[in-house]
């Protein structure tokens, strides 16, 4: 079976045209191949909310109504493929994508030592004098879009107050199967929600989440495996909206993803995280752990998965604290995901954040099951992938909420771009412990984006700056193989023309030369063939229709 880089390979070998073959302008282009006869459950998004008579339209040709989803101006079917063609001439039509598969953004592996005394999370970011200087993230609502939240002891009461026991988690609800249980099935949710709010009160406070006051929404949106659709994530999404004033939601965290098949302006989940972020949430997701994938000759650039692939969203890659308090010898983890991002070339992730061998709260599910030996002490549990470093970041914004409820989410993402250590190597190598194979990490800006995050640096920062914070386009001059950065067209945005909030001061200057991105010797575009160049700066792609395993079992960057 071919992989999704070898089949993107194909494809810009075959040219254009055969991309091209058959394809109606507002079809989404994995749909193209599918059985005519057979049902498919897809996504349309129309040019306003849909009404009764888009519904009947269905109706009429034989499909069936699923789920209204008004975030996107778009509604779910059962259809079939036959009729896709004919519902795309409808001119209320704007586009219609496959309800397709997403999965969560950890990778598990059978742990080597549980006897980890520190994972070192928060003092690799400030998090510690954060929380030192009195900054919890108290009141704060982070809604955690995942496969559950068990109720643990970490996730009651205050930090440092454990005078009540009454949850930190304020509502629950089960987005997947509406009226079923909320406890998460898969041992992801509740990890991830305890890097955000654990208040460390089954270690004598050792294991500490980033805002260990925040209140947390559970919205399941993952099964027992780690999986879900398009759909769900959406519905979930757009219930976080709903319950933003009720809740003061200030925060989703995403740690999930999938491969990307068209632009973020055609997608209907990159399109459900814009309205988050015009809703005033800040939307923190995980760039993908395909940073290893070199199957088409791209050393693992242009990997990063949906919706991370959304110039508004903040995506965070993860970085290898080496468990040490230094972070000196701190390294990029080989399999985090790199950009720009497929189709449209967007700069990501935004900022790296620890994500190696994170020790948080012990979920249920079936993760705890398939890994015992990652279970310390029967109250906490190890977990590696951007998984885990999404929600250091999302803690980390709960804390600026605290300290300044009146941020935008925009203002939010520069100042932790712009206050992130950019102080790296010029390279690192991973070795992975079981095949022998190694890696080698270049710390430009697709690998680090605007760096490695610093919390407290961030609550030092009075900067507010006006304008979007949509995060870049990357363009490639063949003439010369470099790579240049630019806004994006008609959008005002922060890191423009004014010195303070300048390219060389967001990414910092080992990172880019004024407009120029500045690469390792060794970076792929200097010397390589056109067809993996094809891959990453291409202006089509063609996926797979199955989402990559991202639960596989590695042994590296341990």
């Amino acid at each position: 079976m071919m992989s999704r880089q070898q089949i993107v390979v194909l494809a810009a070998v075959l040219g254009a045209a055969t991309l091209c073959y058959g394809q109606h302008a507002k079809l989404s282009p994995d749909l193209e191949s599918r059985d005519p006869e057979a049902l498919v459950n897809v996504i349309v998004q129309y040019k306003q909310s849909p009404q009764e008579r888009h519904i009947d339209a269905v109706l009429r040709r034989g499909g069936k109504h699923l789920r209204t989803l008004n975030v996107v101006k778009g509604a779910v079917y059962s259809i079939a493929a036959k009729e896709l063609a004919d519902l795309a001439n409808d001119p209320d039509v704007a586009y219609i994508s496959p309800d397709r598969p997403i999965k969560a953004s950890s990778i598990s592996w059978p742990n080597t030592s549980t006897n980890l005394s520190q994972d070192y999370k928060l003092q690799a970011v400030g998090a510690d004098t954060a929380i030192l200087n009195g900054y919890y993230g108290t009141g704060v609502g982070v809604a955690i879009i995942d496969s559950g939240i068990t109720n643990k002891q970490d996730l009651h009461g205050s930090y440092l107050l454990n005078q009540t026991n009454q949850s930190r988690i304020v509502h629950s609800e089960n987005i997947l199967n509406p009226g079923g249980s909320t406890d998460d099935t898969y041992g992801h949710g509740t990890h991830v929600a305890g890097i955000v709010a654990g208040n460390g009160n089954q270690s004598n406070l050792v294991y500490v989440g980033v805002a260990p006051n925040a209140n947390l929404i559970n919205l399941v949106a993952l099964d027992n495996i780690g999986t879900s659709s398009d759909s769900v994530v959406i519905a979930a999404i757009q219930r976080a909206i709903q319950l933003s004033n009720q809740y003061n939601i200030q925060v989703i965290n995403l740690s999930l993803g999938r491969p990307i098949f068209e632009s973020y302006t055609q997608d209907p989940l990159c399109q459900a995280v814009e309205a988050a972020w015009q809703a005033g949430i800040v939307v923190v997701v995980a760039a993908g752990n395909d940073g290893r994938d070199n199957s088409a000759n791209t050393d693992g650039y242009g990997t990063i998965t949906a919706p991370g692939n959304d110039p508004f969203v903040i995506t965070v890659g993860a970085m290898n604290t080496e468990n040490t308090l230094s972070t000196s010898d701190d390294r990029i983890a080989s399999y985090s995901s790199k950009g720009p991002t497929l189709l449209d070339h967007i700069v990501k992730p935004d900022l790296v954040a620890p994500g190696n061998l994170i020790v948080s709260v012990l979920g249920d599910g079936t993760l705890p099951v398939l890994y015992p030996q990652n279970v310390t002490d029967q109250n906490y549990f190890i977990l590696s992938g951007t998984s885990m470093a999404t929600p250091m970041v999302s803690g980390a914004v709960a804390l600026l909420m605290q300290q300044n409820p009146n941020l935008t989410p925009d203002q939010v993402k520069a100042r932790l771009m712009l206050t992130a250590s950019k102080n790296f190597p010029v390279s690192s190598v991973a070795t992975d412990l079981t095949t022998g194979t190694s890696y080698t990490s270049y710390y430009d800006i697709f690998t680090v984006g605007a760096g490695y995050m610093n919390v407290w640096a961030a609550l030092s920062s009075s900067a507010t700056p006006s304008g979007t914070a949509l995060s870049p386009v990357a363009s490639y001059r063949p003439g010369s193989g470099t790579v240049s950065i630019s806004d994006i067209a008609g959008q005002s945005v922060i890191w423009g023309t004014n010195s303070v909030w300048s390219n060389s001061v967001i990414w910092g200057t080992s990172l880019v030369s004024g407009n120029s991105v500045i690469w390792g010797t060794s970076v792929i575009w200097g010397t390589s063939a056109p067809a993996s160049l094809s891959v990453i700066w291409g202006t089509s792609v063609i996926w797979g229709t199955s989402v990559p395993d991202s639960t596989i079992v590695v042994d590296g960057d341990q």
